[in-house]
């Protein structure tokens, strides 16, 4: 085995990694989208190191929560004012501001650290499908949801093999 790549600049190229949320469960992609964030899938890693890939997140607004946290999580604030506590529902912050709340999930999963703020700003969140990264896409992990319905051949004749 080769030790030429070592810490040279194409160990630590950054690459293009697209998610797709539609369907999926916030708390079980949120690790995965820090461990990308932080390079954990290279063999160079170092936690103080900033090595991590850039990860464009597409369809924000249809995360899925599990249980009754959609209706029981909190968002909170504080305006700094006496009496300044604010707290925003989960669903109410989804329909306005789904990218805010993939970012807070990402973001309780870094480590709080110096560079926690590089590493966010590689994460690139949008509400829908469309982005002008698609040139940038090296890998994709667009998959179909894991309880999507069956396809009915018989209703639609040209899906038949």
């Amino acid at each position: 085995m080769s030790q030429a790549i070592g810490t040279t600049s194409l160990a630590y190229a950054r690459v293009w990694h697209e998610v797709n949320l539609r369907g999926k469960v916030l708390g079980r992609v949120a690790p995965e989208i820090a461990k990308l964030l932080m390079g954990k899938n290279k063999p160079i890693y170092d936690p103080a190191a900033n090595c991590g890939d850039f990860v464009v997140v597409t369809n924000a607004a249809h995360v899925m929560v599990t249980g009754n946290k959609a209706q029981q999580k909190l968002y909170r604030y504080h305006t700094g004012h006496p009496g300044g506590l604010r707290e925003i529902p989960f669903d109410k912050m989804l329909a306005s501001k789904p990218e805010q709340v993939i970012r807070h999930a990402v973001s309780g999963m870094l480590p709080k650290n110096k560079i926690r703020n590089d590493r966010l700003s590689r994460l690139l969140i949008f509400p829908g499908k469309e982005h002008p990264y698609k040139a940038n896409i090296k890998k994709s992990y667009v998959q179909p949801a894991a309880y999507a319905p069956a396809l009915d051949l018989a209703a639609d004749p040209s899906l038949r093999v």
